[in-house]
């Protein structure tokens, strides 16, 4: 004996079935919404020596460094002894404050003439005041990364700079441009559209590199990236792939456009 289904059970049913699809799928499209305000912001920084993370500040302060690093042509090894001194000293964060009167990225003390608290503040000023004294250090590139950071910051507790000796290698490797792709940045969109400003992005490179900053390099567009958030930019394409603020997360990926020659940021 079969058993009919009334009519009204199946339109019932077919009304549960479409209003769940619709439910599901508003809470997928919720979802997508919302993922970019999960992940909050932050850089993701690979190279083959490993894989860390650092908030957006701390990536854009390691950027200025390899800039004036590159500015100086100094060698990788100079960049990883700036590195585990600012890690130690600041955590690679511009602050204003420190033990006595220290300040900014390698907490250098203006009363020991490094230079004004306003223009210690600068890293891109503060920068250059530790390579200048680094480079007068006989022999700082044979020293273990360690003392040749003590013999310029002269701290109390110089043996701390060692434990940053693998964090500083794959920040070296990768904003220095050696490794391609090596860096990219996420964040939510802003609460307000921001006009992106690549003329004055490209103003505060060219402070820290120099005439460099008009050559195409994988410094600069790490530099980018970790100021895109700053500058309002939206999309830097460069060496085939590209990476764009709406899809930061992805990381760097083929460029759609088939677009070829210098580096575009917009």
């Amino acid at each position: 004996m079969t058993t009919r289904v009334p009519r009204t059970a199946l339109i019932i049913l077919a009304i549960v079935v479409v209003l769940g699809g619709a439910i599901l799928f508003a809470v997928y499209r919720l979802l997508q919404q919302a993922e970019p305000y999960v992940r909050g912001e932050n850089c993701q920084i690979t190279t083959p020596d490993g894989t860390i993370e650092l908030d957006i500040e701390q990536s854009q302060v390691a950027a200025v460094i390899a800039a004036v690093a590159a500015r100086r042509k100094l060698p990788e090894r100079a960049l990883e002894i700036a590195y585990i001194t600012a890690i130690q000293e600041s955590k690679l964060s511009n602050i204003p404050y420190g033990d006595r009167d220290s300040v900014g990225i390698f907490q250098q003390r203006p009363s020991q003439g490094w230079g004004t608290v306003k223009q210690l503040m600068d890293p891109v000023y503060s920068t250059r005041k530790f390579f200048a004294a680094l480079e007068k250090v006989e022999g700082y590139l044979d020293l273990p990364l360690h003392d040749a950071a003590q013999e310029v910051q002269r701290s109390a507790d110089g043996g701390a700079y060692a434990d940053h000796r693998a964090t500083a290698i794959i920040l070296a490797g990768a904003f220095s441009g050696r490794v391609a792709s090596a860096v990219y940045c996420w964040y939510p969109p802003p609460a307000k559209p921001v006009k992106a400003d690549p003329g004055e992005a490209r103003g505060e490179l060219t402070r820290a590199l120099g005439a460099a900053a008009r050559k195409d390099s994988w410094l600069v567009a790490t530099w980018y990236v970790t100021h895109a958030q700053k500058y309002g930019l939206r999309q830097i394409r460069y060496d085939g792939v590209s990476w764009t603020a709406e899809n930061g997360h992805d990381g760097w990926q083929a460029d759609k456009s088939g677009k070829s020659g210098p580096m575009a940021v917009s």
